[in-house]
């Protein structure tokens, strides 16, 4: 994970899954060491270009990760931790549990 910061007693490491060709940001929730949750941004490709017309993953983390950080800490703030992904398609936005995915989604 790319970077490590706290919100109330919980630890979140965030960044890109390693080696994933498609735009998947993780933040990993722990507290005490104990994991508690994933939430991850998933930017479908055909929507990349509405956050940067190149696609460029650096470019639409860097514009777009405090409001990711918000959504995170208004989780954290409702007790919600159960894995979400938070996806972003061409037209719309949805959240969904991560146990409802189609698609596998793992850190790994």
């Amino acid at each position: 994970m790319e970077k490590k910061w706290s919100y109330k007693d919980y630890q979140v490491e965030e960044g890109m899954k390693p080696g994933s060709r498609h735009f998947q940001y993780f933040f990993n929730i722990t507290r005490g060491g104990e994991k508690k949750c994933n939430y991850c941004v998933w930017i479908e490709d055909e929507a990349l270009s509405r956050f940067d017309q190149s696609g460029d993953f650096d470019s639409i983390i860097s514009s777009q990760k405090e409001s990711w950080i918000k959504w995170v800490r208004e989780k954290i703030e409702a007790g919600d931790l159960h894995s979400k992904v938070l996806r972003i398609g061409k037209k719309e936005q949805k959240e969904i549990e991560l146990s409802e995915m189609k698609e596998h989604l793992s850190m790994d």
